[in-house]
């Protein structure tokens, strides 16, 4: 599937995928491809055969509450696209797999053991030419049974707090501007916090630092040098944050999942939420490392 190097086999190559299309287009549940965007335009426009689209913004979150699915709502949508808990779920999205790396930290939390990511997401699969097709697959609905959630890999704003004051290692993979606080989001998105700069502490280390240029992922040892040259080797608690939780789930992923430095949690609130809390420390700048 994906080289042996990495802590856990987490990853699917293109080739891979393509060998095994028949079962992610079969009825049977034992295998399920998802496709995951901020929105399904891409998606409508033609994906892997077998692959359900899902909406980021719409179907991964609670639009009321800015917070990810509760457990009644991850496994009712799993359960209506055929996916069970036993289920092979393979991953990829848009972006160099922002939304998809959300998602599988989603599937983690709540307790999926058998979910992976297409390396290099679906610019690497469109680019090389892989199967498209705008065929939307039907799969019966099934029984999900969630076993999580697993606290561990989710930070809260008041872990956030304490990791400040114990100098825990804070990665921000925002972008230098954003972490500076020279702008609130990159160019042409929309600002979601009244303010800018970055959690006091934390290493500015961008999302897009653990892959190449094709999408996919550097190899264990590049990724553990990277980390390593910013004080961050796993030894103790390490927190992943960007603006919206979607970039800091890659840098999780690499941490968590490629090198495995178990003691990884993503901050989904990240600037969205700590941005606009009254009174939360923050620094403006770029940190002296």
């Amino acid at each position: 599937m994906s080289d042996a190097e990495y802590a856990t086999d987490v990853l699917v190559t293109a080739d891979w995928l393509e060998d095994n299309l028949e079962a992610f287009q079969s009825d049977d549940p034992a295998h399920r491809l998802v496709e995951v965007d901020v929105d399904t335009e891409a998606y409508e426009d033609g994906h892997a055969p077998g692959a359900i689209g899902f909406n980021w913004e719409s179907q991964l979150q609670d639009q009321t509450t800015r917070d990810i699915l509760t457990k009644d709502d991850f496994e009712k949508l799993l359960g209506s696209h055929g996916i069970t808990e036993d289920s092979t779920v393979v991953l990829y999205g848009d972006n160099a797999n922002w939304f998809a790396a959300y998602a599988y930290w989603q599937f983690k939390y709540y307790g999926h053991d058998d979910v992976k990511l297409l390396n290099g997401g679906r610019e690497y699969w469109v680019e090389h030419e892989y199967p498209l097709t705008d065929d939307v697959p039907a799969f019966d609905e099934v029984e999900y049974t969630a076993s999580g959630p697993r606290e561990s890999i989710r930070a809260y704003r008041e872990d956030v707090e304490n990791a400040i004051e114990r100098g825990v290692p804070l990665v921000d993979v925002r972008s230098p501007e954003e972490f500076s606080g020279e702008v609130l989001a990159p160019p042409g998105l929309t600002e979601t916090a009244q303010r800018g700069g970055h959690i006091p502490g934390a290493k500015n280390i961008s999302w897009a630092a653990v892959t190449d240029d094709d999408g996919t992922f550097k190899s264990a040892e590049e990724i553990e040098q990277l980390y390593a040259e910013k004080q961050i080797d796993g030894d103790g608690t390490t927190v992943t944050y960007c603006r919206i939780g979607e970039r800091s789930s890659v840098a999780w992923f690499a941490l968590h999942e490629l090198l495995g430095y178990d003691d990884t949690a993503n901050y989904d609130g990240s600037w969205t939420e700590w941005g606009n809390l009254v009174g939360a420390p923050i620094e403006k700048g770029q940190a002296d490392d």
